[in-house]
């Protein structure tokens, strides 16, 4: 339950940052308090009127430049950095448009940073506008579902503290879809590979399986269990709803063990997704985990490091506490006995002068 949470949490704040694009209207400034503002400019062949990112009706071979408005409104130059990125999928279900480590699909025909170019840095004057340009060159072949991507753009240096130790810098993103047909696309699964690894330093199997249409993947829900091979008691099991995927892209789905020591051995997995519109895979794979993995991942889990670190910090503190308090049992001991004995002979010295 508190994975759970834990993982809805970090998808709640990861779409509240990446997916303001998708909510605006692209006629609506962004500003984000530094004097940098954009607005996108929407060409006749917009698709969708009502939603703030690109979503182009595009040809085959077709060229064509498109525009986003950059303004800066301090009194001061101002640099932005400006990346473009082909839509991706992350652990939580999550489509990413921005610079990620995620690797690209290999059923990826049309990438989308190969196809719209730009330039990466863009010096805007004080109290002036700059029209960024966008060019995209469409695949000569025609190419039935959506090609998706995202344009980041980041202004450098924006604010600082006192002592310059920190620095502040807002980052936001403009998706694109291209599009040539209306023609519906079956989203297809594949299931690539089953492994054991570490999130967050945390032991865990990843299920990894790939989009391979050009199509999204909407309302995604996944049900894995884990049984060691020849045995249906599960082991570790984990499901997730509301989940997305984009077109063409794969995703490292991860079942933790929870704080367990991970163990070698033979396994199976057995693999359910389901999706909007009656989608419906199923896999039943088995994979190995070796001495080494486990021996490895077991000595980096910081659940199991946690559980198994004897604080010495601990132990010395009681240690030297029972030191002091020794000690000042003996002095306190040895200063009753002597305070004793010097009792002791003046009352025989007194006894003797009256003798």
């Amino acid at each position: 339950m508190k994975k759970k949470i834990l993982t809805w949490l970090a998808i709640i704040l990861y779409i509240g940052v990446n997916s303001t694009f998708l909510s605006t209207t692209g006629l609506a400034a962004k500003e984000d308090g530094s004097g940098f503002t954009y607005k996108v400019i929407q060409p006749e062949n917009q698709h969708n009127k009502e939603v703030g990112y690109f979503d182009l009706r595009m040809t085959p071979s077709q060229e064509q430049t498109v525009t986003i408005k950059m303004n800066n409104s301090s009194s001061a130059e101002i640099t932005v950095e400006v990346a473009l990125n082909s839509a991706k999928t992350n652990t939580n279900g999550v489509v990413e448009y921005g610079p990620s480590k995620l690797e690209k699909d290999k059923s990826l025909k049309y990438d989308f940073a190969d196809l719209v170019k730009g330039e990466k840095t863009v010096k805007i004057p004080a109290n002036q506008s700059v029209d960024y340009t966008l060019d995209i060159k469409m695949p000569n072949a025609q190419f039935d579902g959506a090609i998706s991507g995202g344009i980041y753009m980041i202004q450098k240096g924006q604010t600082e503290s006192q002592d310059a130790m920190i620095k502040n810098e807002y980052g936001y993103l403009v998706g694109m879809i291209l599009t040539e047909t209306d023609t519906v696309i079956t989203p297809e699964l594949k299931l690539n590979t089953v492994f054991a690894e570490q999130q967050n330093y945390r032991n865990a199997v990843f299920i990894n399986y790939s989009n391979i249409a050009p199509v999204y993947l909407d309302d995604m829900t996944v049900d894995v269990q884990i049984m060691k091979k020849g045995s249906d008691e599960v082991l570790y099991d984990t499901k997730q709803n509301k989940m997305r995927m984009a077109p063409n892209s794969q995703i490292n789905f991860p079942v933790l063990m929870n704080g367990e020591k991970m163990q070698a051995g033979d396994y199976r997995a057995h693999i359910l997704v389901t999706a909007e519109n009656n989608g419906k895979w199923e896999w039943e794979q088995e994979f190995k985990i070796t001495d080494e993995e486990a021996d490895k991942f077991n000595q980096e889990d910081v659940s199991l490091l946690q559980e198994s670190r004897i604080n010495w910090l601990l132990i010395i503190a009681l240690a030297l506490g029972g030191v002091v308090l020794i000690v000042i049992i003996f002095f306190t001991v040895r200063f009753f006995r002597q305070k004793n004995k010097k009792k002791a002979r003046k009352k025989k010295k007194s006894g003797n002068k009256k003798r």
